[in-house]
């Protein structure tokens, strides 16, 4: 796992988490810590194998349609994170954004766009871009789009 967490387990990264998502709940969508001062939403998704509602506590930016933006780093570790093969499974999502909840629908982005809106990450939170040294596997991009 990422060095800069500390998180060495699936567990860990599940407890930690749990605590974020009730933070958030909590606080109408602002956390403090590590997080604190970064835009978040919680992304539920419908596990791909397991068909259950998943949460995943999530830095975001917007593209020039204010659609969600999402990286799919799992802080650079060799692996995809769970919540995008399960949007990969089913792109039907739910957003909750602050105290607003809807649903929307993922799509991975494409080249140009994919580096496109990676750049754009880093521009704000450069901390991505140290993510792409981590790692040999080409990060995704999720772009959220609402439906409701």
């Amino acid at each position: 796992m990422a060095e800069s967490t500390g998180i060495k387990s699936d567990e860990e990264w599940l407890a930690m988490n749990e605590a974020v998502i009730a933070e958030y709940r909590a606080n109408d969508g602002v956390c403090g810590g590590r997080w604190e001062g970064n835009p978040m939403v919680l992304l539920t998704t419908t596990g791909a194998k397991s068909g259950q509602q998943r949460v995943s506590p999530l830095t975001y930016t917007t593209d020039d349609k204010g659609n969600i933006v999402l990286i799919a780093s799992r802080a650079g570790d060799s692996r995809h994170p769970g919540w995008y093969y399960n949007l990969a499974a089913n792109p039907q999502v739910v957003i909750e954004l602050g105290a607003e909840r809807f649903e929307a629908t993922a799509r991975t982005a494409e080249e140009p766009e994919r580096t496109r809106l990676f750049e754009e990450r880093i521009a704000v939170m450069p901390r991505f871009g140290d993510y792409l040294n981590k790692t040999d596997r080409v990060i995704p991009v999720v772009v959220i789009e609402r439906t409701s």
